[in-house]
């Protein structure tokens, strides 16, 4: 089975190793299975799978709300007052009819 060189540069993508052109004008087929081969000798036991080699997380928080009920505070930061009154943001029409 030969791959073609688009092949072997996606199959290089994938498991994200780089490869020179030049070197990939020389593999073929056993050199693919080789690596695969490579890869599956290497002893995972105890590792645990991981999305991103970054370690990494977002700080958490209770979902509270603790700044509700502010619709005056916020509307009044409309330099436009036309919507203010009945309580909405004022802008210009955009589409025509």
């Amino acid at each position: 089975m030969a791959f073609s060189k688009q092949q072997l540069q996606k199959f290089a993508r994938l498991i994200q190793i780089e490869i020179p052109d030049d070197q990939l004008e020389h593999m073929g087929a056993d050199v693919v299975f080789d690596w695969m081969t490579e890869l599956q000798a290497i002893d995972t036991t105890g590792v645990d799978p991981m999305f991103s080699p970054a370690r990494h997380c977002a700080p958490l928080r209770a979902d509270v709300v603790t700044d509700g009920n502010m619709r005056a505070a916020v509307l009044a930061n409309d330099p436009d007052t036309a919507g203010v009154s009945r309580g909405y943001f004022a802008v210009p029409k955009v589409m025509d009819e």
